[in-house]
């Protein structure tokens, strides 16, 4: 049998693809921009009408095909839904008493690197459903955008089902899947979506600029989501030679690639390609990525594992914070006590950069929030995403400090350093209540 012929042999609805999962199972979401929303829709009815139940779903980010599909009121009451990553409906789901109560959402907090271990190891997938390119000559899909766990789920599940979209780009790296290892195929088009950061404050810019005064030319860069890392990417126009490795590779890379700001020529690890897991962006980014032999995306262990990132030498992450306390402990996942985001790549580029020969890490955060009501700089962080033992540089509009081997005392004061002068008299009474300083 050709490719073709087994193309065609296992092409489906999506409804009679969404008909073959049996109830009582574990059912994984690809990541993202790699869920796909023509099966997701499938499954969805069959849950609402109760002919698909007790099932346990399993998803990374929450975008807009599983919020717009199982997320959504009478159905996600339905299912024991976990994340690995709260955001978009997430939020609401969480954030509303009335709904939480009626709805199962339960978080699953793990650094990237280790997510492709939870699901072979934690785990017993039933069926994993995942948007992919279409199929070329040799019978080979692309997972796109979305590599991070679904070159490992799609080897461990029992049940693949694919959705073929011709909107999905096409890339290199370990991101292919043959036809004989999938079990049912659906085609589906329909334009990803488009992701593009809010426009930069005034402190965003500022930040950016003190971050970007030490990057050095020919580095290796990780940049994180949020608007002041983009706004970091955004002050590199006049720099040389920089490289990605990077978990996220977002709209803000593009022109710094096409201005040759970005070559990956200095690289110690993949010289001259573009290292990612997952991507999001606009339309000239996923058109950007297609058929690019540049651009290459393997699995989030291997993207995001701390010893791999090591080996590239000059390597700097740049990643926001929501909280930064007066130990150096960062809180990068929860806002009032509430689930806002998770750990994702953070963790793993902060320890990864350190240990670079030359390499810096950068947690990045505007000193206040709410308007200026509220200090970033706190005495102690609703959680900890990343130790303190681990962060290295920290980054507000007033400046920069270097944590790495100063003591509690010396950390607390250049910490407040950082803090709006609105907010200073009350950090330093928290830190001599707290005993950090006399």
């Amino acid at each position: 049998m050709t490719v073709q012929e087994s193309y065609r042999a296992k092409l489906v609805s999506a409804a009679d693809a969404a008909a073959a999962v049996p109830s009582g199972t574990q059912v994984l979401v690809a990541m993202g921009l790699g869920a796909p929303p023509g099966i997701l829709g499938a499954l969805a009815d069959r849950i609402r009408a109760d002919d698909l139940v007790d099932l346990d779903l399993y998803y990374g980010i929450g975008g807009d095909a599983i919020g717009s599909t199982i997320l959504q009121p009478g159905v996600i009451e339905k299912v024991h839904a976990h994340t690995f990553f709260v955001a978009g409906l997430d939020h609401h789901i969480i954030a509303d008493p009335g709904l939480a109560e009626r709805a199962t959402l339960d978080f699953i907090p793990v650094n990237f690197s280790h997510l492709p271990r939870v699901i072979t190891e934690r785990l017993d997938i039933d069926t994993f459903v995942v948007q992919v390119s279409p199929m070329d000559a040799s019978g080979h899909f692309s997972f796109g955008v979305a590599n991070d766990y679904a070159t490992v789920a799609a080897r461990a599940c029992r049940r693949l089902i694919v959705e073929v979209n011709p909107h999905m780009p096409r890339v290199f790296g370990e991101s292919v899947l043959h036809i004989d290892e999938v079990h049912a195929v659906v085609e589906h088009a329909s334009p990803l979506p488009e992701a593009v950061e809010a426009p930069p404050t005034a402190a965003d810019r500022r930040i950016a600029e003190l971050v970007a005064a030490h990057i050095p030319d020919g580095a290796t860069l990780q940049i994180g989501a949020g608007r002041v890392p983009a706004a970091v990417a955004a002050a590199l126009g006049g720099h040389r030679d920089l490289g990605i490795h990077s978990a996220l590779f977002s709209s803000v890379f593009v022109p710094l690639i096409e201005a040759g700001v970005i070559t990956g020529s200095k690289k110690t690890l993949h010289p001259r390609r573009h290292v990612w897991t997952s991507a999001v962006g606009d339309a000239r980014t996923y058109a950007f990525m297609n058929d690019n032999p540049s651009m290459v995306s393997f699995r989030a262990d291997y993207v995001n594992n701390p010893q791999v990132i090591a080996q590239n030498d000059a390597m700097i992450s740049v990643n926001a914070a929501i909280q930064v306390d007066l130990y150096g402990q960062v809180n990068a996942e929860m806002i009032g006590g509430l689930q806002y985001s998770g750990s994702g790549g953070q963790f793993d580029f902060v320890t990864g950069a350190a240990a670079s020969r030359g390499g810096k890490s950068f947690v990045v955060l505007p000193s206040t929030a709410k308007g200026g009501a509220i200090s970033t700089i706190v005495p102690r962080v609703d959680i900890v995403t990343d130790e303190r033992m681990d962060v290295e540089h920290v980054a507000t509009e007033h400046g920069v400090v270097n944590l790495r081997g100063l003591s509690t005392r010396e950390r607390a004061l250049a910490l407040i350093s950082l803090a709006d002068d609105v907010h200073k008299a009350a950090l330093i009474e928290a830190a001599k209540a707290q005993r950090l300083i006399g």
